[in-house]
């Protein structure tokens, strides 16, 4: 390659970035202010409505050749930078650094806000209620094993709202310290990941004795102190505990996908490609749980999920949780939600939001 053509064409690039770095700049400052209206109005900074409204303007937009998924991820950390400038967020998670939901949340978010990780999922709840998190991210379901149940129970007596959503792709790895898998006599993990890798495991290490731990990240914290022991976790807690990898991508679906819930005190606003959540205890009468559906069969609303879960206060008696399309605040969904409440014992919209 020529040599003046190669340095002609970087300070092309040069003068590219000045001009972004100024947009930049020019973005933050009007974000700024959009912030110090929000906060005379007493409104959440954080609006995940117009979240969804600005990725929808900038896949439509981008013409290439940089990807749809480069672009989002560049204005991911644009609008955290942003939201900081608004405000400094804080958002609690299930920790330590480097499990799912930390890194679920840092997709969410961004890496310019503040983040509290937590010990469980009620300290999430716990963390936003108290006021210490402006928000909380915790697991609710996953594609290969289903939902999160203690997710479920908390929901039940918390005031928290869902505030928005995020899907994370999981991929599980084998991390230990030594990198020997024949040495290998324990392996520590969430039991959810245990699900996810239950045929690897089976093949692979079938002596090894699986060892629950609370997080993915909490079971490299033990697996890095002991020789014979390894954990399974993401390649990134093998960076923070110094594991080696013994084995990568052992999860048994090829489509491995969490959902997460992002919680708050506040119900986002119609984006126009929503979601809603409710959960409900139905009277004990024959033909009740069908007679409930036909309230959204009759207003036209498509039920995406349907999770039942024992009451813990009453036996024998259970809690439905349901996803739908479309926001509670639309003339249907509140005619239906009005159907459906004559014929409960209990209802709660637990949010609306966009769709992740």
């Amino acid at each position: 390659m020529n040599s003046k053509k190669l340095t002609d064409l970087r300070k092309e690039i040069d003068r590219i970035d000045s001009r972004i770095i100024k947009l930049i700049n020019e973005r933050g400052r009007t974000t700024f202010d959009i912030g110090e209206m929000k906060r005379k109005k007493k409104r959440p900074i954080y609006s995940p409505d117009r979240e969804s409204q600005v990725y929808s303007m900038i896949e439509k937009k981008n013409k290439g050749p940089l990807s749809e998924k480069s672009v989002k991820a560049i204005y991911r950390e644009i609008m955290s930078a942003c939201l900081f400038l608004q405000y400094p967020l804080r958002v609690a998670y299930l920790g330590p650094e480097f499990t799912f939901t930390h890194q679920a949340s840092q997709k969410k978010f961004g890496r310019s806000v503040n983040y509290i990780s937590c010990g469980d999922i009620s300290d999430v709840f716990r963390e936003v209620e108290k006021g210490n998190a402006d928000y909380g991210v915790v697991p609710i379901e996953n594609s290969t094993e289903g939902a999160v149940n203690y997710t479920l129970d908390v929901l039940v007596d918390s005031p928290l709202l869902i505030y928005s959503e995020v899907y994370y792709t999981i991929h599980h790895s084998v991390l230990s310290k030594k990198g020997d898998k024949r040495s290998l006599k324990t392996i520590y993990s969430n039991p959810q990941v245990f699900g996810q890798c239950r045929k690897w495991l089976e093949k692979n290490l079938p002596a090894a004795k699986l060892c629950e731990a609370p997080s993915t990240a909490k079971a490299a914290e033990i697996a890095a102190k002991h020789d014979g022991a390894a954990c399974i976790a993401s390649e990134f807690a093998a960076e923070k505990y110094k594991l080696k990898v013994i084995a990568r991508r052992i999860e048994d679906s090829a489509v491995n996908v969490t959902r997460f819930l992002v919680i708050g005190k506040h119900m986002s606003k119609i984006s126009g490609d929503d979601k809603t959540s409710v959960m409900f205890s139905v009277k004990d009468k024959p033909g009740i749980l069908h007679d409930m559906l036909n309230s959204f069969k009759g207003n036209g609303i498509n039920l995406t999920k349907i999770e039942s879960r024992p009451s813990k206060k009453r036996l024998w008696k259970y809690y439905f949780f349901i996803d739908m399309e479309g926001h509670s605040e639309t003339p249907k969904i509140k005619k239906a939600l009005r159907e459906l409440k004559k014929k409960c014992h209990f209802l709660k919209v637990l949010g609306s939001y966009p769709k992740g």
